[in-house]
């Protein structure tokens, strides 16, 4: 309820429900103090459908006193805990409290086990089997909504269980990824490269730098448009990872292979943003799911 700057919901919620709770209790005294005159067959008098008649029983006693313990423990709820409107309660719980308690408690329970993980080598942290199984869990909790399960990626999200890296693939570099985030900006280049022509020409070239499929003739006319692309890629297409610039000759493509998607790319450019972490995990937590990510690269080395 803090959310609003009246105090009008706060007021109308614990209203309806107190309003709410007190109607039921009404409801249930006066069942039980109102009386039917019997027939001599015990029943009301109401009949349906012919043969279908209500009988005069009062209500079990067992159901009565659930439905009184039920009140009172309602009562009893919304005095203790938050409930009507924006009152805290009497306990002053609250989730952010209870959330914050028990990460107080996990982080007092894992401290030892993370500060061996720290005095350690990023290798050898991958190497570890209890390193690995909680790196694992970091990364589906974190990381897998955009990665994958597998860490293989899809479109627009890179695959980390190869050796292509935008930034670089060292146990460093990956650690400063995941606490700083990083944000890829490819600009639209149509304009520097020139008509329509050229930007297919351009595609074909770029196509070729990788050997795909291309027509080698439009390959020709677009190297030398190539230059308005050499800053970021470099004049042999290899990227740069200081400034996060794909390499162009391999043949793995984050946002899509062929003239169609590159020439996109070239009209509209691309921004990408991978989100930092420093604020949802702790230190000795991005060092062992640094470590993790890197293993999934190296894992000839990890499993030594």
């Amino acid at each position: 309820m803090s959310d609003f700057t009246s105090n009008f919901w706060s007021v109308f919620v614990t209203t309806l429900t107190l309003v709410g709770i007190i109607a039921c209790g009404i409801l249930l005294w006066m069942a039980g103090r109102k009386k039917v005159v019997a027939t001599s067959d015990n029943t009301t008098g109401h009949v349906w459908d012919e043969d279908l008649v209500e009988m005069n029983n009062p209500l079990p006693r067992w159901w009565v006193w659930l439905f009184v313990i039920t009140i009172v423990f309602g009562l009893g709820y919304l005095a203790a805990y938050p409930g009507l409107g924006s009152f805290t309660g009497k306990l002053n719980w609250t989730q952010k409290g209870e959330y914050e308690a028990e990460m107080a408690k996990a982080k007092t329970e894992l401290e030892p086990l993370y500060a061996r993980f720290a005095s350690m080598k990023p290798e050898d942290v991958a190497a570890d089997p209890q390193a690995h199984a909680i790196g694992e869990r970091l990364f589906m909790n974190n990381c897998a909504q955009c990665h994958g399960s597998d860490a293989r990626g899809s479109k627009g999200f890179p695959n980390l269980t190869d050796n292509d890296w935008l930034h670089g693939g060292t146990p460093e570099k990956i650690r400063e990824t995941l606490e700083k985030g990083r944000i890829g900006n490819m600009p639209p280049m149509a304009a520097a490269v020139g008509s329509p022509e050229d930007v297919r020409n351009l595609s074909h070239y770029v196509l070729s730098l990788s050997g795909s499929p291309h027509d080698s003739l439009r390959a020709s006319l677009g190297k030398a448009k190539f230059a308005a692309c050499a800053a970021c890629h470099g004049m042999d297409g290899k990227g740069n990872q200081a400034l996060g610039a794909p390499n162009l000759t391999d043949d793995i493509w984050l946002h899509g292979w062929g003239e169609a998607a590159i020439t996109a790319m070239i009209n509209n450019g691309k921004v990408n943003q991978m989100p930092a972490q420093a604020e949802k995990l702790t230190e000795a937590q991005i060092g062992v799911l640094s470590a993790y990510v890197w293993g999934l690269s190296n894992k000839q080395v990890a499993a030594r």
